[in-house]
């Protein structure tokens, strides 16, 4: 069999069994990491970058940070605060996906799920809500904040540079907004009045999830110098994000400093950091990375793009293509990351485009939104991955809640597409 024919079985397999939850999902994951080895898809050293990658980096260091903010009671006292202005758990769910979905228009939106996953914790855990009706909609809504600026997310910056090299124009800074934040309002109505029916009402807590509660904790023992500090890194390793490029530290990086710091100066021990590093989701991470490649790299992801866009015929519907390519975008980037996929299809659109006289940014954005749309598995998104556990979740509740999302962003998509970037100008 060739490289693709296998990759796709393996994908197969691993969809199946991420449904079918038999097995852990990092198990599976694994699984097909090792299986690409053997049958000779990828090679180990190619197989096991993801457990490498910037974005691992940067979860590892996040869950320490996080981890800090419950060892010393912080999360407890930011959750407090919170609940004073929002009472309801629909209240709570507007203020968190608005406050996340902002901030990942000016951060990386992994990055900016990392930093208030903790937090909102805290705050479910001092309302007496369930966490995991508040964190599936902190993560979409990362996703959908990612649209918001050309450095919300990677992908973004991708398609840019992408449409300045082939066709020489640009997208402003802003300019992903005009379809990110109809989105994002769109998708806090779909949770407020719909999506919330399908979020599980789940208070699993696993070995690790223990640093994520306050329960049998004596906060009063702490020193208010721990819970001031923990907070201070925090807010330094935000505000080192934000000023990436003019400090010229990349935000993983600063991630890991902020965690560095939280053992040196004795805010948590090195034990305690430990404990609160989640290893399932960076098995799971790691080995979906390998699944990822293998689609780039055998031609496996090219070869689902180009048969699904062959069945249009030589001269397709503008809006059917373009619906095509937002689709396609949309299914891929649930099993691939959203970066991987707009690697992946924007050459191959901007082909499209040319070819068909059409406005290359018009097809780049359908590609570039529809791959934010990782809503449907918990290995579409990075930050998708990091609630798996500390929520309670299994792979079908992602679909419950993420489809339904996917076509609600979809039908915005459609409408406003056409209507700020015409196929034809």
């Amino acid at each position: 069999m060739s490289p693709s024919t296998i990759t796709l079985l393996f994908l197969l397999f691993a969809v199946i069994m991420f449904i079918w939850e038999k097995i852990p999902l990092a198990l599976t994951a694994m699984i097909v990491c090792i299986g690409l080895i053997l049958t000779g898809v990828l090679d180990v050293k190619t197989a096991f970058l993801g457990f490498i990658d910037s974005n691992v980096i940067l979860i590892v260091a996040m869950f320490v940070i996080g981890g800090a903010l419950f060892e010393t009671g912080m999360a407890n006292k930011i959750g407090g605060l919170v609940t004073r202005f929002a009472k309801t758990e629909r209240q709570l769910t507007v203020a968190v996906m608005l406050i996340t979905g902002l901030m990942s228009g000016l951060l990386s939106n992994t990055g900016t799920a990392a930093i208030l996953i903790p937090v909102v914790i805290g705050i479910a855990t001092k309302a007496n809500f369930s966490r995991s009706r508040l964190l599936m909609p902190l993560v979409f809504a990362a996703a959908m904040g990612g649209n918001l600026s050309l450095i919300g997310a990677p992908g973004n910056l991708i398609a840019q540079g992408v449409l300045e090299q082939g066709a020489g124009l640009k997208f402003g800074f802003f300019e992903y907004a005009k379809i990110g934040l109809p989105i994002l309002v769109v998708g806090i109505l779909y949770f407020v009045f719909i999506g919330y029916r399908f979020l599980p009402a789940t208070q699993n807590l696993s070995i690790h999830d223990s640093i994520y509660s306050d329960e049998k904790i004596d906060y009063q023992r702490i020193p208010v110098w721990k819970q001031r500090l923990s907070l201070l890194i925090l807010i330094g390793t935000l505000l080192a994000m934000v000023l990436e490029e003019v400090i010229g530290v990349r935000f993983y990086l600063s991630a890991c400093i902020g965690a560095i710091l939280l053992v040196l100066t004795g805010v948590m021990s090195e034990k305690e950091a430990y404990k609160a590093i989640d290893s399932q989701v960076i098995f799971l991470f790691g080995g979906t990375l390998a699944l990822a490649t293998a689609l780039k790299n055998s031609g496996a992801g090219l070869a689902i793009a180009n048969t699904i866009i062959g069945f249009l015929g030589e001269n397709p519907s503008p809006f059917i293509l373009l619906a095509t390519i937002f689709l396609i975008s949309c299914i891929l980037t649930n099993f691939m990351s959203n970066t991987a996929t707009t690697a992946l299809l924007a050459p191959i659109c901007l082909s499209i485009a040319n070819q068909l006289g059409a406005d290359p940014r018009s097809v780049l954005m359908a590609t570039v939104i529809g791959a934010s749309c990782a809503y449907a598995t918990p290995i579409g998104m990075p930050a998708n991955t990091m609630i798996l556990s500390v929520g309670g979740y299994k792979f079908t509740d992602y679909v419950k809640a993420g489809l339904p999302l996917i076509i609600v962003s979809t039908i915005v998509s459609l409408i406003l597409l056409p209507i700020f970037y015409p196929f034809y100008p």
